[in-house]
């Protein structure tokens, strides 16, 4: 009887394929612990306070509105502003229109970020 050719490169492929949909669960699961503030040690917080405003802009999502170098894409330029650090605060904090939603920034990070954002040119 002839074997078929194809058939270990077919077992080899699906085994890829199941490895790789196992492997992406277990990958979210880090990425939701991740999201909790949980380092996997015990469900101890991670350190926000030493998150930089950049670093807070790149992961919050706003690369998505106010673009990769603050020029506005959806939402405003965030380049000069005019606006202080305490407008800047409570649009972070409690979000603008329908556009702007609150709590994309942690609350212990609103100060810095504000800050930032008031000073960016």
């Amino acid at each position: 009887m002839k074997k078929n050719p194809a058939i270990p490169y077919i077992l080899i492929l699906v085994f890829g394929i199941v490895l790789v949909f196992i492997l992406s669960f277990k990958g979210l699961g880090d990425m939701k612990e991740i999201a909790k503030g949980n380092k996997g040690d015990g469900g101890a917080k991670t350190e926000t306070a030493s998150a930089k405003p950049e670093d807070i802009y790149k992961n919050a999502g706003c690369l998505g509105c106010h673009g990769d170098q603050y020029q506005g894409v959806v939402g405003p330029s965030l380049k000069g502003t005019g606006l202080s650090k305490d407008e800047v605060k409570d649009i972070l904090a409690n979000g603008k229109g329908t556009g702007m939603p609150a709590g994309l920034v942690p609350a212990d990070q609103i100060d810095a970020m504000a800050e930032w954002v008031s000073k960016l040119k």
